[in-house]
């Protein structure tokens, strides 16, 4: 009966604690948000890949993205890829202690969740960082860039650990209307 009531105790009193903050409310999403804000809707998605030794690779999808609470971007994406049913679903926000976005997803060849962090450069537009995955060709830490060239249209590039300049992925996503 002490093991109870003694976690009981650990619940209430953080809770008790946190409470005036509860009463306020959620967070509210700020600026940092208006970047996540770009992405939600429907996306056509074509993908160019180089992979060593296997030449260039393209897979098409659809990617569907919504805002939950005005911070937190929820993305699923379908598609085929060396005849495969590719999936992935994703979260995005903004980590106000880290002044960075961060991301979270699973997909359908990866052994684990993968990973990302990036940070907004607003004077070319770009937001940069990385991704980390396991998949296929294991554990790997990659440079990443998005932009968006237009309102309709966003572009990822994903560059290779320690490769060449050209990135080893580019990925379109056009808005339908």
């Amino acid at each position: 009966m002490r093991t109870a009531a003694r976690f009981a105790l650990s619940l209430a009193l953080p809770l008790s604690l946190a409470a005036p903050a509860f009463a306020q409310g959620p967070p509210m999403p700020g600026p940092e948000h208006e970047i996540l804000e770009k992405n939600v809707g429907t996306w056509d998605v074509a993908m160019e890949m180089s992979i060593p030794g296997m030449g260039p690779m393209t897979m098409r999808g659809v990617e569907t993205n919504k805002l939950m609470a005005g911070r937190w971007l929820i993305a699923d994406f379908k598609g085929e890829a060396m005849g495969m049913t590719f999936e992935n679903h994703g979260i995005t926000g903004w980590d106000p202690e880290k002044k960075a976005y961060v991301a979270v997803w699973a997909d359908t060849m990866s052994a684990s969740l993968n990973t990302g962090e990036s940070t907004y450069d607003a004077a070319t537009g770009t937001l940069k960082g990385w991704i980390e995955t396991n998949g296929p060709m294991g554990k790997t830490r990659s440079r990443s860039e998005a932009t968006w060239p237009t309102a309709d249209t966003r572009l990822l590039k994903v560059f290779a650990p320690d490769g060449p300049p050209e990135p080893a992925m580019t990925i379109t996503y056009t808005k339908r209307k």
